[in-house]
């Protein structure tokens, strides 16, 4: 299918280069008027070659001394007006002003060029007779300008792919977007309009309306390509029904819903999109004129049409992979000779071990991808050939050996085979010598040290992407030695030990991945990895190194800092040690991890020079240094950690700086001074905000009340007084807040306002000095431990239905256990100890069946313990310090008087800590159980501790084993 879309894009590059460029016989009949002439030699002047945003030389297209109409890229009318100008794909850059004053102009096509401005400057109001305007991938970027909405005359406007220049030159992505004007204004007047192209323009903003806004105000067209666009709402059916529509592509756009119709046997469509549902309609199958058909990424379910070759004689390409379609695969499938890309994995086939002969027919397939189904490989027909396939990808799908078929793919280039049952040494055959791409990760393979070749295959392949991650690899594969091609290599997660060799270390390479082994070196024969000579160093292309989980050891290579072309820098925890290299010559940086290292010293000041960072991880070292405001500057930081480090001082002159700053982690530091007003305003739009463990004082500045986005707030372990905040019970999507050891008191007691904290599910207000008889129902979960409530759990305790977790220790709460308790049907971890509860256990906490943390301990508790479900599981802790309580787990029984147990005195600087063995299964239970709900693995694993993963991992074996 990639050779017919290379011919379909041939013969429109043919099409369009033929209607703009008449034949020079006739150019030359056409006298270039001197108007025309002036302007078209202002614009050579004004634009100048730029590859990789860099000038070159100015540009010298044209030849002064011809006639202009006879210029490369130049169309005149029969009176020498330029019509037509094609400076598409030559790497310009500069103004184009001149443009403007072309007032006859009818196509303009500057696509494939690397401007990176905006489009603000330009007045596209002032080409009225403008047919066909092509700005696509070349660099344009923020709002689109108005003036694009008076070209009434448009025929056909592409806008799309802005980003794709960015990365053809290897830079921060940036994209066009339409708020003012907003799409209805865009396009409303340019009712001629037949092909409209905004993939990747943002118009998020956009209500759904825009739907309705297309179909009425464009009704001639043809061609709406939409992709990526952040589009939502609800797509109409109607929509694929208008007359002229021949291709709709709105996929990735994961807000957007909708449903396909039926589909009259006439009808041209070539639908793509994403988050469309309901069945596959078989009118479908029915399309005469279809030739591609992508419905891949959606949510289709039921059958698969009955796609046959009467109905769809022309179908080159099916897509239907990443759906929840079912039944079995209709044998008329294999019927569509004219087939060459098909693609139907990751569905919910009911096909039991799937026969892959049936796949024998499709003579002129050339890409399989059959990955997610069970497949069974074995030909039983030897007579029968497979076809010469150019791609093939069967991950996981359940093989436990090689398909032997592949023996006689002579033409393969593409090679998936991951996430298979496929165990032992990779046979010499599988290494066709016209592979590319191969990926044979997550299965338990190794390589053999030598391969033998014999008629078959004279040579190894000149590869470009091996993927060989999670395998069961011992060393590194010899073969690597002849691969200088190579730009994508992933061993991680091997079981290779020692030194790098130093033949790994290609020129060519733009991807490495070495993380999760046992590396101790990456200079094979060198321990100093600080040498500018060390072989790394000659990796002149490198986009992309991680060597995380590793054992390296020593000082981080110095010219990782000066690799212009290194995106993602991934050294985290090793052994690194000494200070950061200087990243003065790596302008490229986007993502820097070095956490859980030995780093010390202060930061380089020269990563204020990668202005493309969007994330820094630096915790877990022994940095020292003041808080890095100077770092402010960076246009699009968006994550910065500095957690437990030995970073000092006061934090202050924040206003105007970190403008896209999402999360902030500086805990368990040394900063000190006061909560400045400044500091919460600078960081308004933060989503984590993390500066427990430090020594701030002082009062929380109510413009925490502003940060709207705000998702997880923790505070905890500081010296910050003055009663709870009441407001920030209106932040609408708070769901982490911990204020915990710090100077807080007072009442809660408006609390009974149902629309408080109306998203948050962790509360940790443990070890402060609030008082009340009230308590928060609303939670998840609900940590009020080492405070001064007092009275009794009230019956509406009962409502708190989605309560996994509950600690109300160390307070001076009093009466029965309410039986209501029982109620919490999902309670996971309930902590009632060294209060003053009396009376019996209820027995309707038998029936917290997900109970697996329990802890009664002192308090006046009497009567039996109740024995059945969950009870079975606790030992003598949960009861100990109630001297009147008798039965299984305790050896008193029922008939035997206790004598008075006084508690234990504690180490108070244990209890604060969290070290008690329970305290730390609470607090493990306490934020893992919040991943399943709404803050998401992502907010609290890459924000929060280190022990949520492993809670988590945990926390599953206990639910499934429970179940």
């Amino acid at each position: 299918m990639e050779n017919l879309g290379i011919l379909t894009a041939l013969f429109f590059l043919f099409s369009s280069s033929t209607s703009l460029h008449p034949s020079s016989q006739t150019n030359l009949q056409n006298h270039c008027l001197d108007d025309q002439r002036s302007a078209l030699l202002q614009l050579q002047h004004h634009l100048y070659y730029a590859p990789n945003f860099t000038f070159s030389s100015k540009l010298e297209l044209w030849d002064p001394n011809t006639q202009c109409c006879s210029w490369k890229g130049v169309t005149c009318d029969a009176l020498g007006h330029v019509i037509g100008i094609d400076l598409s794909y030559q790497n310009l850059s500069g103004s184009f002003y001149s443009i403007f004053n072309l007032h006859h102009l009818q196509r303009l096509n500057l696509a494939g060029n690397n401007f990176n401005t905006t489009l603000f400057q330009y007045g596209f109001g002032k080409l009225p007779n403008l047919t066909h305007l092509d700005l696509s991938a070349s660099c344009f970027h923020d709002q689109i300008p108005v003036g694009i909405s008076y070209l009434t005359r448009l025929v056909s406007l592409n806008l799309s792919y802005q980003d794709d220049c960015y990365w053809r030159n290897d830079q921060s992505s940036a994209s066009l977007k339409l708020e003012k004007p907003n799409f209805k204004t865009l396009i409303k007047k340019m009712r001629s309009l037949r092909e409209l192209y905004l993939d990747g323009v943002n118009i998020s903003s956009q209500s759904s309306e825009w739907c309705e806004t297309t179909s009425l105000s464009l009704p001639k067209l043809s061609v709406l390509s939409m992709s990526n666009c952040d589009l939502n709402g609800h797509f109409p059916a109607e929509f694929f029904l208008l007359p002229k529509m021949q291709r709709i592509d709105i996929s990735d756009n994961s807000r957007l819903m909708g449903q396909l119709p039926e589909f009259p046997i006439n009808n041209t469509l070539e639908p793509n999109f994403n988050s469309i549902s309901g069945s596959i309609p078989p009118s479908i199958a029915n399309l005469s004129n279809l030739v591609e058909l992508d419905l891949s990424g959606n949510h289709f379910n039921g059958l698969i049409p009955p796609f046959h070759r009467s109905g769809v004689p022309n179908l080159a390409y099916l897509d239907l992979s990443r759906n929840r379609l079912s039944g079995s695969i209709p044998s008329s499938l294999f019927t569509l000779s004219t087939l060459q890309t098909l693609s139907l994995g990751y569905n919910s086939f009911s096909d039991y071990q799937l026969k892959l002969d049936m796949f024998f027919q499709l003579n002129n397939l050339r890409f399989l991808d059959l990955s997610n189904m069970s497949l069974l490989i074995g030909s039983h027909n030897k007579s029968l050939t497979f076809p010469q396939l150019e791609g093939l990808a069967l991950r996981s799908c359940n093989l436990t050996e090689f398909p032997e078929f592949i023996k006689s793919q002579n033409k393969l280039t593409s090679l998936h085979l991951s996430n298979n049952r496929i165990h032992g040494l990779v046979p010499n055959w599988l290494w066709k010598t016209t592979l590319i791409w191969v990926d044979l990760s997550s299965n338990r393979i190794d390589i053999p040290n030598q391969i033998a070749f014999d008629d078959a295959i004279s040579s190894f392949p000149m590869l470009r992407w091996l993927h060989l991650q999670s395998c069961n690899i011992s060393t590194f594969p010899a073969f690597l030695k002849s691969q200088e091609s190579l730009e994508d290599l992933d061993l991680s997660n091997n079981k290779i030990s020692g030194a790098v060799p130093n033949w790994v270390w290609k020129k060519s390479l733009q991807s490495l991945n070495l993380s999760n082994k046992s590396l101790t070196s990456l200079d094979q024969f060198s321990s100093n990895q600080d040498s500018l000579r060390a072989p790394i160093c000659n990796l002149s292309q490198l986009q992309s190194f991680d060597a995380s989980f590793n054992k390296l050891s020593g000082s981080i290579p110095s010219c990782l800092g000066n690799i212009n072309t290194v995106s993602f820098l991934y050294l985290q925890q090793n052994n690194f040690s000494g200070s950061i290299p200087d990243f003065g010559g790596a302008t490229q940086l986007y993502a820097l991890k070095l956490k859980d290292n030995k780093l010390e010293g202060k930061l380089p000041r020269s990563l204020a020079n990668c202005t493309m960072l969007y994330a820094v991880n630096l915790g877990n070292n022994t940095l020292h240094d003041t808080f890095p405001l100077w770092l402010g500057k960076l246009p699009g930081l968006m994550v910065l950690i500095l957690r437990a480090n030995r970073f000092y001082g006061p934090i202050k002159h924040l206003e105007n700086n970190f403008p896209k700053l999402d999360v902030l982690d500086i805990a368990s530091n040394i900063f000190s001074g006061q909560l400045s007003i400044e500091f919460f305003q600078a960081t308004h739009k933060l989503r984590s905000h993390k500066i427990n463990g430090n020594n701030l004082e002082g009062q929380l500045p109510r413009s925490l009340a502003n940060c709207k986005k705000l998702e997880v707030l923790d505070l905890g372990k500081n010296m910050i007084h003055g009663t709870f905040p009441y407001w920030l019970v209106k932040l609408p999507l708070l769901k982490v807040l911990i204020l915990r050891s710090n100077r807080f008191y007072g009442s809660i007691k408006f609390f009974e306002d149902g629309n408080a904290f109306p998203m948050l599910h962790i509360l940790d207000l443990a070890y402060n000095n609030f008082s009340g008889e009230k308590i928060l129902t609303l939670l998840t979960c609900l940590d009020l431990s080492n405070n001064n409530f007092h009275g009794r759990i009230l019956e509406e305790v009962q409502d708190l239905k989605s309560l996994h977790v509950l600690n109300l220790s160390y307070n001076g709460l009093f009466g029965p256990i309410p039986s209501a308790l029982g109620s919490l049907t999902e309670l996971e971890s309930l902590d009632l100890s060294r209060n003053s509860f009396s009376g019996k256990i209820p027995p309707q906490l038998t029936s917290l069946t997900f109970l697996a943390v329990l802890n009664l301990s002192y308090n006046q508790l009497d009567g039996r313990i109740p024995e059945s479900n969950q009870f079975g599981t606790f030992s003598n802790d949960s009861y100990i310090g109630n001297p009147r309580l008798c039965g299984v787990p305790l050896t008193r029984k029922c008939n035997e008087v206790g004598s008075k147990m006084l508690p234990p005195k504690e180490d108070e600087d244990l209890w604060i800590d969290g070290l008690s063995v329970w305290k730390v299964v609470l607090m493990g239970y306490g934020c893992g159980l919040v991943i399943g709900f709404s803050i998401g693995y992502t907010v609290l694993n890459e924000f929060g501790n280190k022990w949520i993963a492993i809670f988590i991992q945990n926390w599953n074996q206990k639910r499934r084993r429970s179940k």
